[in-house]
């Protein structure tokens, strides 16, 4: 039903960008980035368009695990916070975690995706007073028009960014990225007006804006970590988006993170994700029967049927055949339940034990990702999947220079507002001038052209050999 709703829509859109390159004389193939993480041609991706549906915060993710493995974090939760949502996922050594299906829009969409979980909190989120005077931040947001308050374009109501102005984590007197100086006045204007309503002082009123926000992103957090049998101290965070790096440190230590991952391409984490994608197609058959009741000659020619389809398809993409993988994988569950594991099956002609063993596997699956199994409960047979990759060549991270101090970077000091530390005065540093190697400790202010880390009193904060700053909280 989606990709029915969807398809004239990303055709149209597709053609019309195909003619709009022609006609500029720029002949590369166009690649759609999908929701599994992979990317497609124009055709295939309009073929299947429902597989579009969260391909922007899959390339985030994807870019999470490009930063994350080149600094030695190959375990990650992902944090993409930007101006009216945020987006978490996880990443276990080194392998994205997908879900088989999942509901969009009250509606199930039965294909892989990064299992990524989507809250309305972001740096536009309205902060509000609901019934019973009770403090509330988000869903709704002021988005770009007229945006926060401290914008000048027309807003009136609080939000997360205001909130952030007013305490002095962002700057108030220079232009953001060099294009926009914030009104501190109208940030300070729609705060008081929140902390009239709660009887606060206006910087309580900010600092409970960004408590409240923060609890619901720690909520989404918990949800695809310690609901599926992750232990989040295991793990370390990549906070990005133009928003995550202000809230990074505050999360991993409600959290129990102790370390916090800031990209040096924080604020374009995604579009670098887009950029390291590898070609990617999945093959589904539904099956639904008992494990021990199928075949493997049945279960091999399913597969082999769908390695046919794929090697068509990225040879028609001129995938050259060392730069193709396979992989097939099977949906798995107790009979009688309303959800799947998916686990990975050996790239050859299965065997009646391979049947067996992958039983067995299901079980300790199951055990390890929600706390308990069922060895004597019968297990079905969902689907059987292949997915097809098409290895692309990935732009390089680029290394940052060594050279300077951390006293080159420093071009103030400002009063930053920490909850019960109160009002301390801080550093601010630029972010491009500190070097490889550079270390400091919070309170302090670490200012890029796309995001803003804060780093928060007795953490320590390192530059790493590729620009990323990462805090040890």
């Amino acid at each position: 039903v989606m990709t029915a709703a969807l398809r004239p829509v990303v055709e149209g859109y597709l053609s019309r960008l195909s003619g709009a390159l022609a006609s500029r004389g720029i002949a590369a193939p166009i690649l759609v980035m999908q929701s599994s993480g992979g990317v497609a041609g124009t055709e295939e991706a309009a073929r299947v368009a429902a597989a579009l549906l969260l391909s922007g915060p899959a390339g985030g993710a994807i870019g999470a695990r490009r930063v994350g493995l080149a600094a030695g974090f190959p375990d990650l939760i992902t944090l993409d916070m930007g101006g009216t949502s945020a987006d978490v996922a996880l990443i276990r050594d080194g392998e994205i975690t997908l879900t088989p299906e999942r509901e969009i829009a009250g509606r199930p969409v039965r294909l892989p995706m990064v299992d990524v979980h989507t809250v309305g909190a972001g740096g536009g989120s309205i902060a509000w007073i609901d019934p019973g005077g009770g403090l509330r931040v988000g869903p709704r947001s002021a988005g770009a028009v007229p945006g926060p308050a401290c914008y000048g374009r027309g807003g009136t109501e609080p939000t997360v960014t205001d909130a952030h102005l007013f305490l002095g984590h962002i700057p108030g007197e220079r232009p953001l990225g060099g294009l926009r100086v914030l009104s501190q006045d109208l940030a300070a204007r729609a705060i008081e007006g929140v902390a009239r309503a709660l009887g606060l002082k206006p910087e309580q009123a900010a600092w409970g804006i960004l408590e409240v926000v923060e609890a619901t992103m720690e909520r989404a957090i918990r949800v695809i970590s310690v609901e599926r049998g992750h232990d989040p101290r295991e793990f370390a965070l990549v906070a990005f988006g133009g928003a995550g790096p202000l809230h990074g440190a505050s999360l991993a230590r409600k959290l129990g993170i102790p370390r916090v991952l800031m990209p040096a391409q924080a604020g374009v984490l995604s579009a670098l994700g887009l950029l390291s994608a590898d070609l990617v197609h999945t093959f589904v058959r539904s099956l639904v029967v008992p494990l021990d009741g199928i075949s493997p000659e049945r279960v091999n020619g399913i597969l082999s049927g769908f390695r046919r389809e794929a090697e068509e398809i990225l040879e028609g993409e001129g995938v050259p055949p060392g730069a193709r993988k396979y992989l097939p994988a099977a949906d798995l569950r107790y009979r009688g339940q309303a959800f799947e594991l998916t686990l990975s099956l050996p790239d050859r002609p299965l065997t009646p034990e391979d049947l067996e063993s992958l039983a067995e596997e299901f079980h300790r699956e199951h055990e390890r990702r929600y706390g308990y199994s069922v060895p004597g409960e019968p297990v079905e047979l969902v689907n059987l999947r292949l997915t097809a990759v098409g290895e692309t060549d990935k732009p390089e991270l680029p290394r940052h220079p060594a050279g300077g101090s951390v006293e080159g970077a420093l071009i103030e000091r400002r009063l930053l507002y920490f909850g019960g530390e109160g009002w301390r005065e801080a550093p601010v540093y630029v972010r491009g001038r500190l070097p490889a190697g550079a270390e400091l400790r919070g309170p302090a202010v670490i200012e890029g052209d796309e995001s803003t880390c804060l780093v928060p009193p007795d953490a320590r904060a390192y530059v790493d050999a590729y620009g990323n700053l990462i805090l040890e909280v």
